[in-house]
């Protein structure tokens, strides 16, 4: 396994190196932080050991900050001075506080073994990738050297950018597009959904005032005792497993749900009912394999958004504000 693994960091790093050049690459902290890795996975290693549904929290926040403005790590950034940063816009409201401490903990042992080194963005990325595996999902090497925003963007930005739970395929399709993103790519970062929850507001819609004919009624009548009328709180909303399957572990199993129309979210649901992406859905729920390969080169091509290099950001010393003298946020 170890010889396997190291194999793949050879020769995917070969292609990739080449392409790229030295700003974004393999082997980024290899004279400057050797150790950086492996404080990233050791740390996600002790942290999952005491709750492995944080893994979801961790998926959360990495895709939340590369949908907006790149990732750059400003979904981290606090507001200053009256400012609202992207954590106070509702999709961010529920980002679970302990997968967000899990990255300053991480932070901290790393200033400690490289000080000013490794920046909070690679954090975000290489600590995902690492609770991914964690939870018997794939590992995949990851080109590291982003650097971090001196600057957050509005609430009304972040809202434009992240895609909600009640997107049908064709605004799916879309957002991802604008991303640089294709349908592969959705279908296979989607099944990131096979672990996790989602509260009542995101999917109650779909139970009242009609039921949504593309959810099973025998799911939907146990999500409708989950979830009574007027739950619509997400502060003190009920939530449910996304996969109520296997909901801990990294799998297929969510692209068997949608097959038997047992999607939570419309977003997930959507999927196999549009026949742009349901071909892709059967494959999944066919071979773990496949998605497990897709879902690894996907992910690293999430990772490439509009990225910052060189002396386009910065490296925070502490990841939820910038640097001092740096503005957080022009208005």
């Amino acid at each position: 396994m170890l010889l396997a693994r190291g194999l793949c960091v050879l020769t995917i790093a070969l292609v990739v190196l080449c392409d790229e050049g030295p700003a974004l690459n393999y082997s980024y902290y290899a004279k400057t932080c050797p150790r950086a890795e492996s404080i990233v996975s050791s740390s996600i290693r002790t942290f999952l050991r005491r709750d492995r549904s944080e893994v979801a929290g961790l998926l959360r926040i990495f895709f939340h900050d590369c949908f907006v403005q790149g990732c750059d790590a400003s979904v981290l950034l606090m507001g200053l001075n009256g400012k609202e940063s992207e954590q106070q816009a509702v999709p961010n409201l529920t980002l679970r506080p302990k997968s967000l401490q899990a990255i300053t903990d991480i932070k901290a042992r790393l200033e400690k073994a490289c000080p000013g080194t490794v920046s909070c963005a690679d954090i975000i990325a290489l600590a995902t990738r690492d609770a991914v595996n964690e939870a018997g999902g794939p590992w995949f090497p990851l080109p590291t050297g982003r650097k971090d925003s001196k600057s957050f963007a509005s609430v009304q930005e972040t809202l434009n950018n992240l895609p909600p739970p009640s997107f049908n395929a064709s605004e799916l399709l879309e957002s991802f597009q604008s991303k640089g993103l294709n349908a592969t790519d959705l279908v296979a970062l989607s099944g990131a959904h096979t672990v996790g929850k989602a509260h009542c507001p995101t999917f109650s819609g779909r139970l009242r005032p009609s039921l949504d004919p593309d959810l099973d009624i025998n799911f939907a009548q146990k999500l409708a005792a989950t979830c009574r009328e007027g739950d619509d709180d997400f502060a003190t909303s009920n939530s449910t497993d996304l996969d109520s399957s296997t909901p801990n572990r990294f799998d297929n199993a969510y692209y068997r749900n949608l097959l038997g129309k047992k999607g939570l979210l419309t977003s997930d649901q959507q999927l196999f009912v549009d026949n742009r992406t349901s071909s892709l859905v059967e494959a999944f729920a066919r071979s773990q394999r496949s998605f497990f390969s897709q879902f690894a080169a996907s992910f690293v091509k999430l990772s490439k958004i509009q990225v910052l290099t060189g002396s386009e950001g910065e490296v925070r010393i502490n990841c939820s504000v910038a640097n001092p003298s740096r503005m957080l946020y022009d208005a």
